[in-house]
């Protein structure tokens, strides 16, 4: 059940918009959202941040072309202390392929994912019952590696509200994706093995079937929800599935390579 207003829901929206731009004097993280407009429900939250998803594309962010699903590995469940999933969104102005170059004084602390990205073949509508990792499997149309972007920007995860992380996009930054690849069958999926590579050497290492237990189970609970917020997935859409490692912090000077066994690696090089 919803609880705040439209007119609260327009001041958090404008408010994460204006931080995520760096604009109308938001120049430094903040502790959470004011009260007056801070969601106490999850509902509230994705309707915040469908308001700021608008607001983000007409202010340069370009168009949505996909959705991020954070917290679906036990390592990251238990690093952010959120027990379930949790969405966000993809822009085509801060989507790039292969490899990229960033330079860390750009965010104000910049971190690093090492994930699956899917691309979508089909619509996901609504499903009776719901989706299954079976149900949405043949609408996978590439598999990818993906290094997905993140930024904090309330000053500390821990003290602010869930809810609040969610309205902005659950950190949402922009993402990395490998040369696209053909989709594996779903048992060779969940045996994917990946991490990170740090200046050349190994970091740490995850496994697919960390990801709710399938990745493709990742990809069912986001079917479900975005349809139930009545915006279901739709072909051509990118879906990073929840990193398989901690999130790293990288430092200027830093190569970042993330790799899955049979995947074109992701290489980033952080100025």
């Amino acid at each position: 059940m919803t609880s705040m207003t439209a007119e609260a829901i327009a001041t958090a929206a404008a408010l994460l918009a204006d931080l995520r731009l760096r604009a109308h004097g938001a120049d430094q993280p903040i502790a959470d959202l004011p009260a007056a407009c801070r969601p106490a429900c999850l509902a509230d939250a994705y309707r915040i941040q469908a308001l700021l998803r608008q607001q983000l594309s007409a202010r340069g962010a370009g168009a949505p072309v996909g959705w991020k699903i954070g917290c679906t590995t036990p390592v990251m469940q238990r690093y952010l202390g959120i027990p379930h999933p949790c969405a966000g969104t993809l822009y085509a102005g801060t989507l790039r392929t292969s490899a990229a170059t960033l330079k860390a004084a750009d965010y104000w602390q910049l971190g690093l994912e090492c994930e699956l990205a899917v691309r979508l073949a089909a619509d996901l509508p609504a499903r009776p019952g719901g989706h299954t990792p079976a149900s949405v499997a043949p609408a996978v149309a590439a598999l990818m590696t993906s290094v997905e972007i993140v930024e904090h920007r309330f000053r500390d995860f821990a003290k602010a509200e869930v809810a609040s992380l969610v309205a902005d996009d659950f950190f949402s930054a922009g993402c990395v994706l490998g040369t696209p690849q053909a989709p594996v069958a779903q048992a060779d999926l969940a045996r994917l093995q990946g991490g990170f590579m740090i200046d050349g050497a190994a970091g740490e290492q995850g496994a697919a079937s960390a990801i709710l237990g399938d990745p493709l189970a990742a990809l069912a609970w986001l079917a479900d929800h975005a349809a139930a917020i009545a915006t279901p997935l739709q072909a051509g859409q990118i879906v990073t599935l929840g990193s398989v490692v901690k999130t790293f912090y990288p430092r200027a000077g830093t190569t970042v390579q993330a790799c899955f066994a049979g995947l074109a690696p992701v290489t980033l090089q952080i100025l």
